[in-house]
């Protein structure tokens, strides 16, 4: 199992005339106005899955249970197969702003990766509550890939956006879903516990 470290490959954001430059865009994610539910449990079941829009025809999916969300930004695998369940053990959800980097070449812009703040509560407490910035890799039409790149603790951790775009630029779009380790970066607060569970 290959293990990314953080910040040990820099790349530059953009090169020379003509070549590829990175940036960012912001989408937000309004439950009510840009989410539609496409299932729900029933008969008092705790879970529903929702697909929102996103950046320019990439969408969001977000799978809620138990007052906790698991997230997949881009295109998922069609059929039987289901994203993995991403999440962290405690109590969470995600803010209601994504920011999406993209890879932009000309007149042609792709999405690779969002970072995306979830706010967790503490394992004994509600009203502990610890900000995380989610790195993902964005799931493209026929790869279908998209999972959790990183986690960058906000909370008190000096420069976490710029953190966290580092790992977005450099790991996510040859991060190997499922069997390379997400990067992580704590500062003085420990990431909270997270989990991934695969699907068939």
């Amino acid at each position: 199992m290959r293990l990314f470290l953080a910040g040990v490959v820099t790349i530059g954001m953009a090169f020379a005339a003509g070549a590829e430059e990175i940036e960012s865009a912001y989408t937000d994610i309004n439950a009510e106005n840009d989410c539609t539910v496409f299932a729900m449990g029933q008969d008092g079941e705790d879970w529903s899955n929702l697909v929102c829009s996103g950046y320019k025809g990439y969408p969001v999916f977000i799978y809620y249970s138990d007052a906790r969300e698991s997230l997949f930004y881009g295109f998922p695998q069609q059929g039987d197969l289901a994203p993995a369940w991403e999440s962290f053990s405690s109590f969470n959800e995600a803010g209601p702003k994504v920011e999406w980097r993209i890879s932009r070449d000309g007149d042609r812009s792709v999405p690779f990766a969002t970072i995306h703040r979830w706010f967790v509560s503490g394992p004994e407490s509600v009203d502990e509550e610890t900000e995380v910035l989610v790195v993902e890799r964005v799931g493209q039409i026929g790869e279908w890939e998209g999972c959790a790149v990183g986690y960058v603790v906000a909370t008190g951790n000096p420069g976490a956006n710029e953190k966290a775009r580092r790992i977005a630029d450099n790991q996510a779009r040859d991060f190997a879903c499922g069997a390379d380790q997400p990067v992580i970066d704590a500062g003085d607060v420990p990431v909270p516990d997270f989990t991934r569970a695969d699907n068939g």
